[in-house]
């Protein structure tokens, strides 16, 4: 006890200065670095942090130090905003320490932190794939966790990024037209199949009114022996889109469409 209390006085004076700071990365005193790296930590002081927690890790190994040095260095990234260096560190913690004091924070973190680093829709989206297992994984291993509803709408929003990506690539073949080949045909798929696989989705009016638009494009730009199908399917699909938003911002939009394909049709 009394030589806890000689460590933490000493820290009080040694890290009010830089210049102590500098000394105190070239000491071999291991104890005292940690206690350190643990005051820097409780200050906010994260980089400071982080520099010694890397550098006490692998002496600290098998020691009763070591599990909580690695959760307070993952901690040290994440609140310094490197999400992704803190999602592998709270991701070794778990590999290391799968019943470990901190374990259920740190799945939720790494969940959280890969979550915080997923690129914008229009990106590659396998670090959202990544971030979504790991969620999910997190729920599966701790169901009763206070963090489940927060990690569960993590979930529903990096669906919605992957489905705003099938959004926009929908939306781009409807704008090709029929620039080398019929890619009004590619836009349906493609919004199908996005409401296929994420039916709750919030893009679901806009991905719905693209495929009412493409259908009677594609319609309008068929061949004579296509025509009449395609212009029922455009009908058909007014009539679901309009039962299913009949309020929509889209409506009178959805019904020139119904009026235009209907006038085609022949009995």
């Amino acid at each position: 006890m009394k030589k806890n209390i000689i460590i933490t006085l000493l820290l009080a004076v040694a890290l009010s200065s830089c210049g102590e700071y500098n000394k105190l990365l070239k000491s071999t005193n291991y104890e005292y670095k940690y206690e350190a790296a643990k005051n820097y930590f409780a200050k906010g002081k994260y980089n400071r942090a982080a520099t010694l927690l890397n550098e006490l890790i692998t002496i600290l190994k098998g020691t009763d130090k070591a599990e909580e040095s690695l959760y307070m260095l993952a901690m040290s990234y994440y609140n310094q905003k490197d999400y992704s260096t803190a999602a592998q560190t709270f991701i070794t913690y778990c590999n290391t320490y799968p019943r470990g004091t901190f374990a259920e924070l740190a799945s939720y973190y790494a969940g959280k932190a890969l979550y915080l680093d997923t690129p914008e829709a229009r990106l590659d989206q396998s670090g959202t794939y990544t971030a979504i297992q790991q969620l999910q994984k997190f729920m599966e291993y701790y169901p009763g966790s206070s963090h489940k509803q927060d990690a569960q709408q993590m979930i529903f929003d990096l669906q919605d990024k992957l489905v705003l990506k099938d959004f926009l690539a929908a939306k781009l073949y409807y704008d090709l037209g029929n620039y080398l080949g019929n890619n009004y045909e590619s836009a349906v798929i493609t919004a199908q199949n996005a409401l296929k696989d994420y039916p709750y989705t919030h893009h679901r009016e806009e991905l719905s009114i693209l495929i009412l638009r493409a259908k009677h494009e594609m319609a309008q730009n068929s061949i004579e022996e296509k025509k009449q199908e395609r212009f029922r399917e455009t009908v058909d699909e007014y009539y679901a889109f309009k039962n299913e938003f009949p309020n929509s911002k889209h409506i009178k939009e959805a019904g020139k469409i119904f009026d235009s394909a209907s006038k085609e049709i022949k009995d």
